[in-house]
């Protein structure tokens, strides 16, 4: 806190929700029976993964059913509260994703602890492996995300070791090889 704003002349800085950007706020109001701060973090952590669902410019059913089930088992709420979570999230991930993306990644950095975030990671590479291939544009939208949420190269490839038999180029090389 600055000497101005301790003495009541500087401007405040402004709390949590002052700071959410326009998906979370939305994805929250209705979430309202969930504490708060929970409903926060669930509509970050589905933007997130609709962030890199959506990294081909498109979204398949295998992507938004396992984005789902991720939502449910990891938010601990009903899978008519997850579909519609998603569903904002992939909305405005349509609408507003090169002005929020950031923004709403830096949030969930904020808000997590470091487990959390490398759980997000493992699952933005299972929502892109969900149709057998991860793309190019997917393996550097996760990248570029894994940088925003603080997580080093090594643990990047650490992550997505997992998922070797679905990254294209891999499929492509045991193509031309065989």
């Amino acid at each position: 806190m600055s000497l101005l704003t301790f003495l009541g002349l500087g401007q405040t800085e402004p709390d949590d929700t002052e700071r959410d950007t326009e998906t979370v706020r939305r994805i929250v109001t209705k979430l309202e029976r969930l504490d708060r701060d929970r409903a926060r973090y669930l509509a970050a952590f589905a933007y997130v993964l609709a962030r890199v669902a959506h990294a081909d410019q498109r979204f398949s059913d295998k992507e938004i059913a396992l984005m789902t089930k991720f939502v449910v088992e990891l938010g601990h709420i009903p899978e008519a509260q997850a579909v519609l979570v998603v569903q904002i999230g992939r909305s405005q991930t349509e609408l507003f994703g090169g002005t929020e993306d950031f923004l709403v990644t830096r949030q969930f950095k904020e808000m997590s602890t470091e487990v959390q975030r490398r759980e997000l990671l493992d699952c933005l590479f299972a929502v892109s492996a969900a149709d057998d291939a991860i793309s190019s544009a997917e393996e550097r939208r996760i990248r570029q995300i894994a940088s925003e949420l603080g997580i080093d190269r090594a643990g990047f490839v650490e992550a997505r070791a997992a998922y070797s038999n679905q990254r294209e180029i891999i499929q492509a090389f045991r193509k031309s090889v065989s």
